[in-house]
């Protein structure tokens, strides 16, 4: 195998048996990016796979085997759904709700360094008294460190009308 032809597959691998490394380890189950946008619409609440589908436009066998990972990994959890008995919903658990800060974290780093032109899609509310989040999960108003559950995302000026997704490529 050609040197050139050895980083190429050094690069596509889809695991790092050689790392060392939380974040690398990390990446194994969140690092692709269906999976960071289905963990972004989880946290917003959505919970059934057509709302996922709908929201991403996402193949079906993609997003099947990406909530087959997350529920395997303890980051989704499969419920029945009381509203539609024989279809489940797709939830949060505790380990997955411990990825909210990074997400928006992330968020605030592309709304920061790649902004839309009206604006954020989404804000960072503070609960308990309304002011901004930062990227440092600070509130701008009264100074405190956002913590889990303290975080609302209503839409933002950059926001499209509910349905509506980018034009793909």
């Amino acid at each position: 195998m050609s040197s050139k032809a050895a980083i190429i597959f050094r690069v596509l691998q889809r695991d790092y048996p050689e790392q060392v490394c939380s974040i690398a380890r990390s990446l194994e189950v969140v690092g692709e990016r269906w999976t960071l946008l289905i963990l972004r619409d989880a946290v917003l609440g959505i919970e059934r796979f057509e709302d996922f589908q709908r929201s991403l436009g996402i193949a079906s066998n993609t997003l099947t085997n990406r909530l087959k990972l997350l529920c395997a990994e303890g980051v989704l959890e499969r419920v029945g759904d009381p509203d539609r008995p024989g279809r489940p919903k797709y939830v949060l658990t505790g380990k997955g709700r411990e990825l909210a800060p990074a997400l928006i974290v992330l968020m605030k780093w592309g709304d920061r360094h790649y902004p839309a032109p009206e604006g954020p899609p989404r804000l960072t509310l503070h609960a308990n008294c309304g002011g901004s989040v930062g990227a440092d999960l600070r509130c701008a108003r009264c100074g405190r460190y956002a913590r889990a559950g303290e975080i609302e995302l209503p839409p933002g000026p950059g926001a499209r009308p509910s349905g509506e997704r980018a034009e793909r490529d």
